[in-house]
């Protein structure tokens, strides 16, 4: 009777030895198999080159092309100007873009040696200290969300004011790094509330194709150039459109998410080299081939999508000729 009660224990110990080993096995499997998904869902695909880098320190102002940026979560910045970091406002301190004012597209601000620097057809450069503490802040309003500025100074105002043959006064303002920026979500809500910008639209960072632009052309009787649409980041060695679906990219050290597409207004009818506004196209061929889904009618209404918007989900430097690649699957 003992050796059988000793028989059964012993085969007993020796099926939990097989049952762990087996459990053991099957749990190694399941982790590599996790591993393995997770590995492929990060996997890197080329799908383009970085062939332009712009800049747009002044909202509505021109483009700076650069060769490198630095990109924060707030948006790029080249030396000492970021982009959207100044903005023209009216004395209450409502915005004022180009939609209202098309001419704004022909200043262009720069900066030397801390020195900002004003410059516009017909009008003598305007210089003045990067830095004014000593001029006052101004409490904005940008697309019905409050946020401040600091005054540029009675010499700024009076330059733009001029320059936009405006019947009323206006005035430029810098955004500075203690300010609070706005909350992206605010604007549009398929943004995480984290997400923030200083004067930009909504996004921190936009991206377009050269292939998107030049399937426009095709349709165009007259061809726009890229600077139309006021990307950030323009890619080249892609197809038509194919930025529609990079979900997350790895440009150098810098990672970015999409959030959503660029829906495109009346600002893209105002012809950068001139400063008219036409009100007709491009804006009426993307909207003949470029509306969204019908599912997504409540976030972009009308307005056809060109481009699109990213988060930085990590900061880094972005440059001219850097391969772009797609993260996941």
């Amino acid at each position: 009777m003992d050796f059988e009660k000793l028989s059964i224990a012993t085969t007993i110990a020796q099926n939990k030895k097989l049952y762990l080993v087996i459990g053991g096995a099957g749990a190694a499997v399941v982790c590599l198999g996790l591993a393995w998904r997770s590995l492929r869902s990060r996997e890197k695909v080329r799908v383009g080159v970085v062939s332009q880098l712009l800049v747009h320190p002044l909202k509505s102002g021109k483009g700076i092309s650069v060769a490198l940026a630095e990109c924060h979560h707030i948006g790029l910045k080249h030396g000492e100007l970021r982009d959207r970091h100044w903005l023209v406002v009216k004395e209450d301190g409502h915005m004022v873009t180009g939609r209202q004012q098309p001419r704004l597209v022909l200043v262009a601000l720069t900066s030397d040696g801390g020195r900002l620097c004003l410059n516009g057809p017909g009008m003598e450069e305007l210089q003045m200290p990067l830095q004014q503490p000593h001029h006052p802040i101004m409490d904005c309003r940008v697309f019905g969300t409050d946020i401040q500025g600091r005054d540029c100074g009675d010499e700024a105002a009076r330059w733009i004011t001029r320059f936009l043959e405006g019947e009323i006064g206006y005035r430029l303002v810098h955004f500075e790094p203690h300010m609070e920026p706005r909350r992206s979500a605010d604007q549009e809500k398929l943004f995480s509330q984290d997400e923030k910008v200083a004067y930009p639209d909504v996004g921190p960072v936009m991206l377009l194709s050269e292939a998107s632009v030049g399937d426009l052309n095709g349709k165009l009787q007259k061809d726009v150039t890229v600077e139309r649409f006021r990307p950030n980041i323009v890619v080249s060695d892609c197809n038509a459109f194919e930025e529609d679906s990079w979900t997350e990219l790895l440009i150098g050290d810098v990672r970015l998410h999409r959030v959503m597409s660029c829906g495109r207004c009346i600002f893209t009818t105002v012809d950068p080299e001139t400063g008219i506004i036409s009100r007709k196209e491009p804006l009426d061929t993307l909207k003949g081939y470029r509306q969204c889904q019908p599912s997504e009618a409540e976030i972009y209404k009308k307005s056809p999508l060109f481009g699109q918007f990213f988060t930085v989900k990590k900061t880094g430097i972005i440059q001219v000729g850097d391969v772009v690649y797609r993260i996941g699957r």
